[in-house]
């Protein structure tokens, strides 16, 4: 599964709403509201979880992903050692990243690209992209854009 920067991952696109998503990948395997009421589709197979915001007429905004299947730029990179995937990043030109720890996890977040590497014992077990904000601080939408 091709994570494509700034747009989504696979045939994901930020902006798709519950009935695009559905038309392609069938009915999620849970589906919930979380505490703001953003609509969460969880798709065990894919082992992805997709927030549509509610805020946004619930647009696709938000990915978080753990299948051993998700290629970055042509590298496969869950359960990959984190140094291996930064430097391989840079050589993209991604270097940036703030890093935060929470017990055995760390999270490298890439804020141009809105990503998110999570990671315990140094090897990346999930990985989650955003939706981006634009310059006039509203998403960027990718879906029904040509």
């Amino acid at each position: 599964m091709k994570i494509n920067l700034k747009n989504g991952i696979d045939k994901l696109l930020f902006g798709m709403k519950q009935k695009d998503i559905v038309a392609i990948y069938g009915k999620p395997s849970k589906e919930y509201k979380d505490e703001d009421e953003n609509l969460i589709l969880v798709y065990n197979l894919l082992k992805m979880r997709l927030t549509l915001y509610k805020d946004e007429e619930f647009k696709l905004g938000y990915i978080v992903a753990s299948s051993p299947e998700l290629d970055l730029l042509g590298t496969k990179i869950i359960s990959k050692k984190i140094v291996d995937v930064k430097k391989d990043l840079s050589k993209k030109n991604i270097i940036k990243f703030t890093q935060e720890e929470f017990d055995t996890f760390e999270n490298y977040f890439n804020e141009e690209n809105w990503i998110i590497f999570q990671t315990e014992f140094d090897e990346v077990v999930k990985f989650e992209i955003g939706a981006i904000i634009n310059q006039k601080d509203e998403f960027d939408w990718k879906f029904g854009m040509k």
